[in-house]
């Protein structure tokens, strides 16, 4: 038995197809005897995406769309063809191909059989599920998440979406592998049903390498982002929480979001738990025989779960007449009394009797063992304890921080990692070794660091920092340059594809303060006071100047060209410490566009402190200018 596999593409990757008729040879073709030939195709190849025929007539649009794909996908799989007919039917029945369909995809990862492709039969699926074959369904195509949601594909068709709809719009930007993003896409979804007469839901996966541009117009340096807008401008961010009445609340307010509602503090919820503070502990203390103390933090999750269990325990206890009270510190409040009583963690319970401190007690998590152990108060048992090194004592690549190295160690690093922890968190502890590996997959990127703080050690840092619970994760570039908050899995994948997107990212990398003239400008005289803005460092320069004209323009543009020359003369006896003029070329810089709804050109807008405060219409001279940015300065300050 013979079959000719006819190459299509040679290189990293290839297409072959199966030819039914025996002898059949073209000049890119190879031969290919019997199943032990295909295997061997199976076992050089691990991502492998085949395509069975039975009925080449019924087959021809598949075809078409199979080799489509095959093209797009060049580098990164194997696409082949089999036709299923004379001889080639032994392979076929071998390998249990299905006979009553006109064709059936079947996927083969690392030499074996992997999956039956079941995605919608387009180029666009076919492509996504070959860059991911064991990933989620693209949202996309995802049936179960409704229709209503609107799937951008890139910068072009974000812009055209923006400044077309007449209704507002809101964008999710997202990564597939992001945790958030995927308990938010059911919320969304269902908003965006809700929302579909009054306002636009869209969405744009940001992890595609072709995407890049779309995080760097947008600022994109954490998932999920929710960008709102209105006609043709940007308006405002979404903060809000991950579910479908606050993103309703959020659009029919115009993108803005109510402020939210201040968690009433335990100590002002009418209990039977008695509040302590530094000033009234040690007197209840000593007057109570048999006090049972709970240690905790407002923000503190495990301490959210006992507290109804406590105050359960509280009334139970005077219910019943037992002896004793049951008390309860902000340690975050009373930050000297958990200093005196040595308090680590959250929470921590401690027992009390005529005013000495008796036991630690962290067993006591439920009301009945409450209830038990203070009708016969008793030590606990001693337990076999592993004291485990700390962190920093072991040996892996992470760097570990402490008030001294923070600021110098992140300045020299690019792209950086921090993990907020304290060494009681469980959660920290399930963390760690992933981080670890993380950390050790990019020992020899000089550019990277994954790192770590002691919160316990390090408080001020973290307070600093606003750390409210652990383990919080924040990216530092170059220490200061830009922040964000990471919310992703805590698995090595994904600290590792988020650092790796974070250095595909233009959006982090270093801005010059003063960037070179464009070409265009070159040969105007003072065209060197000129600072050139662009999307990615437009928000930098503005936030660093108190008081800035910019020009928009147009290169080709003739008025925009005689309006250079003046504008120019201008920025050349301007006192830079109060004014300074910038330029943005509006053809390579379609954010700013949008952002600002710039329809014609050249327009001139005067932003101060980083805000747009209104347009110029006056003449470009320098009496002018100065008199127009003194009247809004003097309107400002009134």
């Amino acid at each position: 038995m013979k079959i000719v596999l006819t190459f299509l593409f040679v290189a990293c990757w290839s297409m072959l197809a199966v030819l039914c008729k025996q002898g059949q040879r073209t000049s890119s073709t190879d031969e290919v005897t019997d199943i032990k030939e295909f295997k061997k195709i199976l076992r050089t190849k691990n991502n492998v995406l085949v395509c069975f025929i039975n009925n080449p007539k019924k087959a021809l649009g598949m075809l078409t769309i199979f080799k489509e794909a095959a093209e797009i996908i060049r580098g990164q799989g194997t696409m082949l063809i089999v036709e299923c007919t004379g001889e080639t039917k032994k392979l076929c029945k071998k390998l249990k191909i299905p006979t009553e369909v006109p064709y059936t995809l079947r996927h083969y990862k690392d030499g074996d059989f992997h999956k039956v492709y079941e995605r919608k039969e387009t180029a666009a699926s076919i492509v996504s599920f070959m860059r991911d074959p064991t990933g989620d369904i693209p949202w996309n195509e995802d049936d179960s998440l409704g229709s209503d949601v609107i799937h951008l594909s890139n910068l072009q068709s974000l812009l055209k979406l923006v400044r077309k709809e007449t209704r507002p719009v809101l964008i999710m930007f997202y990564a597939p592998w992001c945790g958030f993003c995927k308990q938010l896409k059911p919320e969304y979804s269902k908003a965006a049903t809700t929302l579909k007469s009054k306002a636009v839901l869209a969405a744009i996966d940001v992890n595609r390498p072709e995407n890049t541009p779309v995080r760097a117009a947008f600022n994109i340096t954490g998932f999920p982002t929710l960008h709102y807008f209105k006609n043709g401008e940007w308006g405002s961010t979404y903060d809000g929480e991950n579910k479908h009445d606050d993103l309703v609340n959020f659009v029919n307010n115009d993108g803005k979001s109510p402020p939210k509602p201040k968690e009433p503090e335990w100590s002002d919820s009418p209990t039977d738990v008695v509040h302590l503070t530094e000033e009234t502990f040690a007197n209840t203390a000593s007057q109570e025989e048999s006090m049972l103390v709970m240690f905790y933090a407002p923000w503190c999750g495990h301490c959210k779960r006992l507290k109804p269990e406590y105050e359960k325990a509280a009334t139970q206890m005077k219910t019943e007449n037992i002896k004793g009270i049951l008390a309860a510190v902000d340690a975050t409040k009373e930050q000297t009394l958990a200093k005196k009583f040595k308090v680590k963690g959250y929470p921590t319970i401690k027992y009390y009797s005529a005013g000495q401190e008796r036991w630690d007690v962290p067993h006591l998590r439920d009301a009945d063992k409450i209830l038990s152990f203070m009708k016969k108060p008793k030590k606990p048992e001693p337990t076999a304890q592993v004291v485990e090194p700390e962190w920093e004592n072991i040996d892996t690549e992470v760097v570990h921080l402490n008030s001294e190295n923070f600021k110098p160690v992140l300045k020299k690093k690019r792209h950086a990692l921090v993990m907020f922890y304290a060494p009681w968190c469980g959660h920290c502890k399930a963390t760690k070794p992933e981080f670890i590996s993380a950390a050790e997959e990019v020992k020899d990127n000089l550019r990277m660091a994954f790192a770590a703080l002691d919160c316990t050690k390090h408080q001020t840092l973290c307070t600093l920092y606003e750390v409210t619970g652990y383990p919080t994760f924040k990216y530092f570039h170059y220490y200061n340059k830009a922040t964000d908050e990471y919310t992703g899995g805590r698995k090595k994948t994904d600290f590792l594809a988020y650092m790796r997107l974070k250095d595909e990212d233009r959006s982090t990398k270093d801005i010059p303060a003063e960037p070179e003239p464009m070409p265009v400008w070159s040969d105007i005289t003072g065209s060197d006071q000129i600072i050139q803005l662009t999307d990615s460092n437009h928000q930098q320069i503005l936030k660093k100047h108190a008081s800035t004209l910019v020009m928009f323009f147009d290169t080709g543009c003739s008025t925009c060209n005689e309006l250079m020359k003046d504008f120019a003369k201008a920025s050349k006896s301007l006192d830079p410490s109060t004014t300074v003029l910038a330029a943005c070329d509006c053809k390579e810089n379609e954010k700013l566009i949008v952002q600002y709804n710039i329809t014609n050109r050249p327009v001139l807008k005067y932003f101060k402190n980083g805000r747009y405060i209104s347009d110029y219409k006056g003449n470009v001279t320098k009496p002018e200018i100065e008199s127009f940015v003194h009247s809004l300065i003097t309107k400002d300050e009134l």
